[in-house]
């Protein structure tokens, strides 16, 4: 039987054999169907042909999208996904570098570096995330750490919040210059991954050992901010620190450290296969300046003292060498102390920007640069200066000064004249005596005219005004410098809206010409334009720096003193500027020989009498301007010192605002305890 079966297999439609007995079972389960009456469920049930073709067109597509999938990956865009794999394979870290350091003169360093730790957090977008869906802490591990670090760092947790949420910055500063007790518990934290989305960065802040001493002309540094960055990513990293006033500013460029990087190669498993260093960092440069610190610290407490003594707490001096420009030194008060910059205590940082006093007394101003002033009566050497140039007058000429005033017609009132008074009556005066006694009499006449004196006009006194350096920047490397104001009959038009305003009236030449009205000139033109007469005519720009070095002391650049007009010669005619002939000579050095001798007996018997017995022989100008604040009538009280005479090594110009009694010396007491200290140091 089995052989009989065996001989009849049949061919299915896949061509696949069947044995005979599957085929008999089959006829068998038939029969039963049809006695019973019965189905019984197939298991098999071939598939159609279109199903099959279906299955067979759905294969050949997924091989072709593998295929150009494979195409695409492995040539089309190979060079984006071997940048990629290059990227997590070498990783670039920075390499810290310092921040050049600043010194005076004399080598005393002014400027250090200290290292500071600050906790930056990079996870602002889950957090912004957790407080849009309203998710509550145990809801949000985010949050839950944030509430943790703020407990840590003793912070008001929804006053961090919203530092967040208002913050575009990534990563964001949370808390710079941690305690070391703070420090270390974080970064035990940080270490063992509780703190996800945290890190700390070492940074260096800068440190003033004399911080209110050297405030205004070193100034202070701050965080870098976001724009800064971006506009400059190859210098600054989002962590850097930035000059933010003084040389701090002014030299950034120079100052700023340039960090190195390395590159460090890892394998799939994350292990350190190579490290390469790719830039070695670089400290920044380092300047050495014209400053002398304890010349500056002598100014600074002799300024103060005094200042007490007249009842005042605002007060300028600025200290020059007349042979360089060279900024000796620079003290404007109140100062301020720029070591509350650094970042280590903020809330005592705000608390001294909010204070009554630093809002009405602004110790954060440089009045030497920044400050427009009424000069009074030390204009009067200037205005002698042109008198002569301009051949109104010659220096023996006599003046008399019989009444302590001049009267002048009022075409409005003719029965009240208007009255233009000197401080005493000085009699016959010429130009020296008028210059040692500061005669103002003798002043409104070559100023404005009297009698049958020609007088300069407001036209020819700002002219040589101008010619001194006021009424323009000095050109100092330092920040936030004005201009001043030399006012004429023009900017009066200019500047009122009534007409009768409008008008300038002799009243205001004669006010101009003993450094009243509407003048403003910076102690520090004031200083520059001594300077001139002091040396016989070079007009320097003043510099606060004098040379660049290395983190080694190896001189890298020497500032070269710049004239910007010798015996009043400009010349930056010559560099393409309009202005005068540079070959003519503006002021005559014989006649600045006669203001410098006017200045001279103005120590041996005039106005600065005090300084007669000094270790050597100076020349001075004094001056006391009148102005009113709230109804009060104030005095700005100056004095301006070459010295020695012979051979000027130093200009001191001195200036006390609000003074309220004119009945004490002023500024002499200061300036002579000062130039006593620095000649017989």
């Amino acid at each position: 039987m089995d052989k009989y079966l065996k001989n009849k297999k049949i061919k299915t439609y896949f061509k696949e054999d069947i044995e005979p007995q599957e085929t008999l079972l089959d006829d068998l389960a038939k029969k039963r169907e049809e006695e019973f009456g019965i189905s019984e469920k197939k298991f098999e049930t071939p598939l159609s042909k279109w199903i099959f073709q279906g299955f067979l067109i759905l294969s050949f597509l997924s091989f072709f999208i593998l295929f150009f999938r494979a195409l695409q990956l492995q040539i089309l865009e190979r060079e984006k996904y071997l940048a990629l794999a290059n990227e997590n394979k070498f990783v670039i870290y920075q390499i810290k570098a310092e921040r050049g350091v600043i010194y005076d003169r004399n080598g005393i360093q002014l400027v250090f570096n200290r290292p500071s730790f600050d906790l930056y957090f990079s996870g602002t977008e889950k957090i912004k995330n957790c407080l849009n869906q309203n998710r509550s802490l145990s809801d949000c591990p985010e949050l839950k750490t944030l509430r943790e670090v703020s407990q840590d760092l003793k912070l008001d947790f929804e006053e961090l919040k919203k530092k967040i949420v208002d913050s575009n910055e990534t990563p964001i500063l949370i808390s710079e210059n941690l305690p070391q007790e703070i420090l270390i518990l974080l970064q035990t934290k940080i270490s063992a991954n509780q703190l996800p989305g945290f890190q700390i960065e070492r940074n260096s802040i800068r440190y003033y050992p004399e911080g209110k001493t050297i405030s205004h002309p070193i100034g202070y540094t701050g965080k870098i901010r976001a724009e800064e960055f971006k506009a400059d990513p190859e210098n600054y990293t989002i962590f850097d620190w930035v000059g933010r006033d003084g040389l701090e500013k002014s030299y950034e460029k120079v100052l700023r450290k340039n960090p190195g990087k390395l590159q460090i190669e890892r394998d799939a498993l994350g292990n350190v296969i190579s490290k390469k260093v790719l830039q070695f960092p670089d400290s920044g440069k380092s300047l050495v300046l014209w400053l002398d610190f304890n010349l500056q610290k002598k100014i600074e407490e002799s300024l103060e003292k005094n200042l007490k003594r007249v009842g005042s707490e605002r007060g300028v001096a600025v200290a020059l060498d007349p042979k360089t420009g060279g900024v000796m030194a620079m003290v404007s008060l109140p100062n301020f102390d720029n070591n509350l910059f650094s970042g280590k205590n903020p809330e005592e940082l705000k608390k001294f920007m909010e204070a009554p006093s630093t809002l009405e007394l602004k110790p954060l101003f440089n009045r030497a640069i920044s400050g427009g002033y009424l000069t009074g009566s030390t204009i009067k050497p200037l205005i002698a200066s042109a008198a002569l140039e301009e051949k109104i007058i010659s220096p023996e000429k006599k003046i008399l000064d019989d009444k302590g005033m001049i009267s002048i017609p009022n075409p409005y009132y003719p029965d009240e004249p208007w009255i233009f008074r000197d401080w005493k009556i000085h009699g016959w005066v010429d130009m020296r005596k008028a210059i040692a006694e500061s005669c103002n009499v003798y002043f409104y006449t070559i100023g404005g005219g009297y009698g049958d004196q020609e007088g300069l006009g407001p036209t020819r006194i700002k002219k040589y005004l101008e010619l001194f350096g006021w009424g323009e920047k000095t050109g100092i490397d330092l920040p936030a410098e004005e201009t001043g104001l030399i006012p004429d009959p023009e900017w009066k038009k200019q500047n009122f809206e009534k007409k009768i305003d409008q008008i300038w009236y002799d009243g205001d030449t004669y006010n101009f010409s003993i450094g009243q009205g509407f003048l403003k000139v910076t102690p520090l033109q004031v200083a520059t334009a001594f300077a001139a007469i002091a040396n016989g005519g070079k007009l320097y720009q003043p510099r606060v720096l004098q040379k660049i070095i290395d983190s080694e002391k190896n001189l890298i650049e020497e500032i070269k003193p710049k004239v910007i007009r010798q015996n009043f010669i400009d010349h930056r005619a010559s560099e393409g500027s309009e202005g005068e002939d540079e070959n003519e000579v503006l002021i005559d050095p014989k006649n600045l020989q006669i203001v410098r001798e006017g200045m001279r007996e103005s120590v041996t018997y005039g106005s600065a009498v005090l300084l007669n017995d000094l270790p050597v022989k100076v020349a001075a100008k004094t001056g006391t301007a009148e102005i009113w604040k709230k109804g009060e009538r104030l005095y700005t009280t100056w004095i301006t010192v070459f010295a020695p005479y012979d051979d000027p090594q130093i200009v001191l110009t001195i200036m006390m605002e609000d003074v309220k009694d004119l009945s004490t010396l002023t500024v002499l007491p200061a300036a002579k305890e000062i130039l006593e200290w620095y000649f017989t140091k």
